[in-house]
């Protein structure tokens, strides 16, 4: 198996930034007195999470790139939230919101993946 060189290479941090423009926008559809409220904490929260993967990986400290991985799965948490506040004041449909909590419970498995590795290594 190849070693990760970049980034870029990893499939959750490419997904996630994906996800974030989805979510973004998507945000541009809400009502306008919600684009520097829930929309902003959205797309702020969206934005965090392959960030804080960009900020950590590859540190030469793994408890760095651990805890980035933590606050990213924060941050995953936090999307999910402020998607469901919008599913529920019908600012985006059922299906809509079902398929990006589940594509987001995805990229949380796949981060918890890389933690437990990176736990192993320590």
């Amino acid at each position: 198996m190849a070693k990760i060189s970049r980034v870029g290479e990893l499939s959750v941090y490419r997904k996630l930034v994906d996800l974030h423009l989805e979510v973004h926008d998507m945000t541009l559809a809400f009502p306008k007195f919600e684009m520097y409220e829930l929309g902003s904490q959205v797309r702020r929260s969206s934005n965090s999470a392959p960030a804080n993967v960009a900020e950590g990986f590859n540190n030469r400290h793994i408890n760095i790139y651990i805890e980035r991985i933590s606050v990213a799965l924060g941050e995953i948490r936090e999307t999910q939230h402020h998607l469901m506040v919008a599913y529920r004041k019908k600012y985006i449909p059922s299906q809509t919101y079902r398929q990006k909590v589940g594509e987001y419970n995805e990229c949380s498995k796949m981060l918890r993946a890389i933690e437990r590795s990176l736990d192993g290594q320590r």
